[in-house]
């Protein structure tokens, strides 16, 4: 019987628990995963490919092991079915968080349909408890001194917050300037 080989696209700049997420059910549908790392320089990626890659494969192997699925994290810069066509996938799998994603990757699997019928789109639905995760907003909340702990795993944490030295804590208390009424003519 032939390898189920599945590829999970995305820049992961950071990887989050949502791709955890799709992740751990996706190595229930295939017998080797390639986590397919985009690069995207129009993204401005916070990371580094190679930082992104190490950060995947850290993360990811305990639980393609676990599995006892074959992993890869490779890294690509062409068109996402020539990819796929390159690694032997099979099945390309996308994580979905909401009804907004659904629309989007729609439209994309018509196109991917076309130029590589052979392989098939599947869609995994984020759980509700990742589904408002994206990886803008975790940099962005590491970015403003926040509490990323329920979004992303601790080793990517620890990546995050050294992108992103702690601000001082304000802690003078605000001025409060009272404006000058301006009294009405009769």
């Amino acid at each position: 019987m032939p390898k189920r080989v599945g590829l999970y696209p995305g820049t992961f700049d950071p990887m989050t628990n949502g791709h955890m997420d799709i992740i751990k059910r996706a190595v229930k549908l295939v017998d080797h995963l390639v986590i397919g790392v985009a690069i995207n320089e129009a993204k401005k990626p916070l990371f580094t490919l190679e930082e992104r890659v190490e950060m995947l494969r850290h993360e990811a192997g305990p639980l393609t092991k676990a599995e006892g699925v074959d992993l890869s994290v490779e890294p690509f810069d062409t068109l996402l079915m020539y990819f796929a066509e390159k690694v032997g996938a099979t099945t390309i799998i996308r994580g979905l968080r909401a009804v907004s994603d659904f629309e989007y990757e729609f439209q994309m699997v018509g196109m991917n349909m076309k130029l590589a019928p052979e392989i098939e789109n599947v869609f995994l639905m984020a759980d509700a408890q990742y589904q408002a995760i994206n990886s803008r907003l975790v940099k962005e909340i590491c970015a403003l001194g926040g509490d990323i702990s329920h979004f992303t795993t601790p080793y990517i944490a620890q990546h995050l917050a050294a992108k992103f030295p702690r601000k001082p804590t304000v802690t003078k208390t605000p001025k409060v300037v009272a404006l000058a009424q301006e009294k009405s003519k009769p």
